[in-house]
């Protein structure tokens, strides 16, 4: 058995992936992402998860301006464990409600010490890509993504109310120095 670590998206976990993205449906996440659309032509999802935009955001896409990103699954052996987003800069909406990183760990493997694995693991990436501290929003009511943070070393700003389009969110900035 291997150790967990970040790659490119790779084809070489195809089933995997759409195992993880069955769980995901459950909980109402990434729901844009057709399981039968991404079995037929996994190859061009993979190519639009490598390209220097990244992984397709919705639904604000279209009025918020892109920004470039690098996208990573932490797999282990043969596995899928989850995906991290490296936005290499922010804008006005990011600054607020989706930072530099963003990682989301499959369902089947969360408590298992994989959050605070990707995160710890993004930091060197984020840092090649010259951000020397990265913004974080976590929901205040997830309590396992607060504890990965603060444990990786994340400091508190502060917490963003709700508004009639975006929920609330804590910030957190992560020395990645």
């Amino acid at each position: 058995m291997s150790a967990s670590k970040l790659v490119k998206p790779s084809e070489d976990y195809k089933e995997s992936f759409l195992e993880a993205l069955k769980e995901y449906h459950k909980e109402d996440a990434y729901l844009y992402n057709d399981i039968a659309t991404l079995k037929a032509d996994f190859p061009s999802f993979i190519a639009s998860l490598r390209t220097a935009r990244g992984y397709p955001h919705q639904p604000f896409q279209d009025w918020v301006e892109p920004v470039p990103e690098t996208v990573a699954w932490l797999v282990k052996d043969h596995d899928y464990i989850g995906t991290v987003d490296i936005r290499h800069r922010l804008n006005w909406h990011l600054e607020k409600w989706g930072g530099h990183i963003h990682y989301i760990i499959r369902p089947s493997k969360r408590g298992m010490g994989y959050g605070k694995k990707i995160l710890l693991k993004t930091i060197p990436a984020a840092n090649y890509l010259g951000i020397d501290k990265a913004l974080l929003t976590i929901d205040p009511h997830n309590k396992a993504a607060i504890r990965v943070a603060e444990s990786c070393g994340a400091t508190f700003q502060d917490e963003l109310p709700a508004t009639g389009q975006f929920p609330e969110r804590r910030r957190y900035w992560l020395d990645c120095t």
